[in-house]
């Protein structure tokens, strides 16, 4: 347990490190695919750029392998962490060094808990597309029969890629290129199929949730009706047994007897006397 919390301390204390070092590699890999022309200094900080941030990713991996309470089993889950540390930074394996750091930002967005679905969705078409370009234009740029020269070719071609439109204007003719081709349409297959998933989780959520207040409802309108007749039932009840204790008392039969008081005799009872 300590060492499974200690692996979780550390992950969260490199996660905003390893996020700039992401960005940091991402600008050092761009460059030089942008401007080809430019300076031999750019292009060296460029380069030891993309090593440091190999460097320190091969040891957040080892510090992590090392952290881990079962360590094959990190071994399997982390897959291609693995293949980006073990290959070299060089041409063309580099490509899996932005792979890597694709896996990387998606991993530490899911951990953020103030980041939604739809925005690691959009987050990850756009870096996508954008390293989707910059490779396509590194591998099909030089290749002799290649029509991929321009960066703005190559974006068109990543955005017709992903949505699997393939208008055919565009296409690479190298393996490596063809290669990345059948990623970027898995990966727009594979985001598209979260949004709709995502899109049909929240109508179902609604519909439950509509469901679970109507059902709701409906248990207290039978709970309110159930309480209202056994008022009623009491009520009646109680007048019942009121109507009851208010009737004459009639079981005692009027006796005329020995003790009886005399029947006072009225004038119309008097003889009459007559002159």
């Amino acid at each position: 347990m300590k060492q499974r919390t200690a692996q979780v301390r550390w992950e969260q204390r490199m996660q905003t490190p390893l996020l700039v070092l992401a960005i940091a590699f991402a600008l050092a890999y761009a460059v030089p695919i942008v401007a080809p022309d430019a300076r031999g200094s750019v292009i060296t900080v460029c380069t030891v750029t993309e090593w440091v941030v190999w460097g320190t990713f091969a040891v957040d991996y080892l510090v992590r392998l090392v952290l881990a309470p079962a360590k094959w089993l990190f071994v399997r889950k982390h897959p291609l962490d693995l293949v980006a540390v073990v290959l070299p930074l060089v041409q063309p394996l580099r490509l899996l060094r932005v792979v890597s750091t694709l896996l990387l930002v998606g991993r530490r967005a899911r951990m953020a808990p103030q980041i939604t679905l739809t925005t690691y969705v959009g987050g990850a078409v756009v870096g996508l597309m954008m390293f989707g370009s910059l490779a396509v234009l590194h591998v099909e740029r030089d290749a002799p029969n290649g029509n991929i020269k321009t960066l703005g070719d190559a974006v068109w071609w990543s955005f017709t890629t992903m949505t699997t439109v393939g208008y055919g204007d565009h296409a690479p003719t190298t393996g490596l290129g063809r290669v990345l081709a059948v990623g970027l349409m898995i990966s727009g297959i594979a985001l598209l199929g979260v949004v709709t998933a995502n899109i049909a989780a929240w109508f179902i959520s609604r519909f439950e949730r509509d469901d679970a207040e109507e059902r709701k409802q409906t248990a207290l309108l039978q709970a309110l009706t159930a309480e209202v007749r056994a008022l009623r039932e009491q009520v009646a009840t109680l007048s019942q047994a009121h109507a009851v204790t208010e009737l004459p008392d009639t079981s005692m039969p009027s006796e005329t007897g020995a003790g009886s008081m005399p029947t006072p005799v009225g004038p119309s009872d008097e003889p009459a006397v007559h002159a």
